[in-house]
């Protein structure tokens, strides 16, 4: 596994930002204040949750007029995917030879 995927897996370990994950997933691209409804913490932590994301490569801003749009980065949900298969893949041939082994 590459090492650009720990601070993904990083910014993926926290179930706040699993939240918003799932609701920009869910959802679309969505504003600070509608994400910020659904938690019960301050619009200023959705904020810093959502900059870790993005330094993370898995959200990214853009604003319209005056308000700021969050956008989930398909890419980079697939890319951690991908990770967790090739993990997946590796424990199976991992429990395959012990089974060889113990057989």
């Amino acid at each position: 596994m590459p090492r650009s995927a720990a601070p993904l897996f990083a910014a993926l370990g926290d179930e706040t930002r699993l939240r918003l994950v799932a609701r920009l997933s869910r959802d679309g691209p969505t504003s600070i204040a509608s994400l910020a409804a659904d938690f019960a913490i301050t619009r200023q932590a959705v904020t810093k949750h959502l900059e870790t994301m993005q330094r993370a490569g898995l959200v990214r801003s853009q604003h319209r007029g005056r308000e700021c749009l969050w956008h989930l980065e398909q890419r980079r949900l697939a890319a951690a995917h991908r990770h967790l298969q090739e993990i997946s893949t590796q424990w199976d041939r991992t429990l395959d030879r012990l089974k060889d082994l113990l057989a």
